[in-house]
């Protein structure tokens, strides 16, 4: 099969979407099929170019078997609601016309988010007469009044309305969680052409690992018990409660919470930590894709956190299939939904209501002083990561591909 893929997120970037779409292609690749990716330059999350790379109109490069194309667009950090606008909108444009050169595919794919991608991607599929698939990995725009960069307006309800266009124009959906196939079902979208295909690991990245001791060394971790945070510091995940929960804890020198990543509260959490005196919070620089096992390796348990809103209780954070994969315990802390329904059930760790620093605190603690219960936790946790894998979602959606195209 040949498919044209959109996602304004790849490697070398190392986000959820960035991740998700590459390690799943390749599996795709393996298999026969030729995979094409539109994408941009890397950029991601600073809206700064990586060393090396230019903002080029077009250029093409072969990854582990994979066509990618780079478009050229307007570069914007990760953070205001305008800017970033206008860089979805630019790559929605370059990618269209780039994949209008583009060998015919058999069908086209688009990711959330960005919500305009799938914009690209349909209009692309309309224009050349191919089934348009939607890769839902965020309901867009709800997620944008749900961390408050906008309020409900008309601009939003307009944006909603051309959510429901795509998606029933769209011969599939591929939904990353059950919430997200419920919520179009009651609004209307046939539930029929909505498959589920959650997030994952890929497994033969990931496995435990002893403690990386130069770099625990480098980042003042030698001989601490380490709560990591690696991923995305933005406004969807409400980190300030991770400081919160630090200061509540800081009596107590043997705990540290590590994070790791970039975004656009980054430096508000590190500002706010510096003014609070918070030598329990440490601050690791963003890291490639290749180094996160020797960053999770640093980590006792996986800090996972989401924001308190009733739109992330229908959200499955990627990092939970990292650390299971590393043979992590999981410290969630998100509102009740999707995400601790998977860490309760596969008994991976605990859960503790987003919000609430005193029991974040808590759970930390605890923790750190009941070896046995942390045994218990990462042994299920990776007992659950081939629940949980790459190829096995790349599999389930390549069925859904197969069925379109066919």
């Amino acid at each position: 099969m040949k498919i044209l893929f959109l996602t304004e997120n790849f490697p070398p970037e190392t986000n959820a979407a960035a991740t998700r779409v590459s390690e799943r292609a390749l599996y795709w690749v393996r298999a026969g099929h030729q995979v094409t990716i539109l994408t941009c330059a890397p950029n991601f999350p600073q809206g700064r170019l990586f060393d090396g790379w230019e903002n080029r109109w077009h250029q093409v490069e072969d990854m582990d078997g994979m066509r990618v194309v780079r478009v050229k667009t307007y570069i914007s950090a990760n953070e205001g609601f305008a800017r970033r606008t206008l860089d979805f909108v630019s790559f929605m444009a370059s990618a269209f016309v780039a994949g209008l050169f583009e060998a015919r595919p058999d069908v086209v794919i688009s990711t959330s988010p960005q919500f305009f991608a799938a914009v690209g991607g349909w209009a692309l599929a309309a224009v050349r007469r191919l089934p348009f698939v939607f890769e839902l990995g965020d309901l867009w725009p709800r997620s944008i009044t749900a961390v408050g960069a906008m309020k409900e307006s008309p601009v939003i309800r307009a944006l909603e309305a051309l959510e429901l266009f795509l998606y029933r124009r769209s011969a599939a959906v591929v939904a990353l969680t059950h919430a997200f196939k419920a919520d179009l079902s009651r609004r209307g979208i046939d539930p029929c052409k909505i498959s589920v295909v959650i997030n994952g690991v890929d497994l033969p990245r990931y496995a435990p690992r002893p403690r990386d001791a130069e770099l625990a060394a480098a980042w003042g971790l030698t001989g601490k018990f380490v709560v990591g945070y690696v991923g995305t510091h933005g406004m969807a995940h409400g980190l300030i409660n991770v400081l919160d929960a630090a200061e509540r804890a800081r009596s107590d020198d043997t705990l540290r919470f590590l994070f790791v990543g970039a975004g656009a509260e980054r430096q508000m959490l590190m500002d706010e930590a510096a003014r609070r005196g918070l030598a329990n919070v440490v601050f690791g620089p963003s890291q490639p894709k290749e180094m996160m096992p020797r960053v999770w390796s640093l980590c006792d348990a996986a800090l996972v956190h989401l924001k308190d809103s009733p739109a992330f209780a229908e959200v499955i954070p990627s990092k939970i299939f990292e650390a299971m994969g590393m043979g992590l315990p999981i410290l969630l802390v998100s509102p009740e939904g999707e995400a601790s329904r998977i860490v309760l059930g596969d008994k991976a760790g605990p859960w503790v209501p987003a919000a609430r620093p005193d029991l974040l605190a808590e759970a930390a603690l605890g923790l750190m002083n009941d070896a046995g219960r942390r045994r218990d936790y990462a042994a299920a946790s990776l007992a659950a990561a081939p629940l949980h894998s790459r190829q096995r979602q790349a599999e389930e959606m390549m069925a859904v591909l197969e069925r379109v195209a066919g």
